[in-house]
Parts: C-alpha cells; structure tokens; sequence
C-alpha cells in the first residue's frame, strides 16, 4: 500500500486545519484575556463606568474574535474542499 498524491494532499490539509486553527485562536484568547483583566481593572478603579466599560470591551472582543472566525474558516475549506 504505497501513498499517492491524492493521500498526501489529504494529510497536507488536515495538517494545515489543524495548525491554522491551533495558531489562530492563540491570538484572539490572549486577546481577549487581555481585554477582560483590563476591563476588570477599570471597573475596580471606576465603578460607575461599568455599564460604558463592559460595553467597550465587549465590542473589542468581538472584533478580536473575527481573526479566530477567520481561521476557522480557512480550517474548513481545508477540510471539506481541498
């Protein structure tokens, strides 16, 4: 049972999903951790401005979450197209 291209090319890009997803969601967990512990901060320092901080932080959350959709989604057609 020898491995052909086609095998090979299946390996490359369940290897590529796995790392695309692996490295693309380090950055928006950091990031987001980062986010939340400065939010946190704020709030201790500041607690009338919860309702105006949480909501900042939730937005730039959401905006660092996209990198880790992005990556996903590059996961996937790795997976079910390639």
């Amino acid at each position: 049972m020898a491995i052909e291209g086609v095998d090979l090319m299946k390996a490359a890009a369940f290897i590529g999903a796995g790392l695309a997803m692996g490295f693309g969601a380090i950055g928006p967990g950091v990031g987001e951790g980062y986010a939340a512990g400065k939010a946190c901060e704020a709030i201790g320092r500041n607690p009338e401005e919860a309702g105006l901080l949480t909501r900042t932080m939730l937005v730039g959350q959401a905006v660092s979450e996209s990198t880790g959709i992005y990556s996903l989604v590059i996961a996937l057609l790795l997976l079910f197209v390639v």
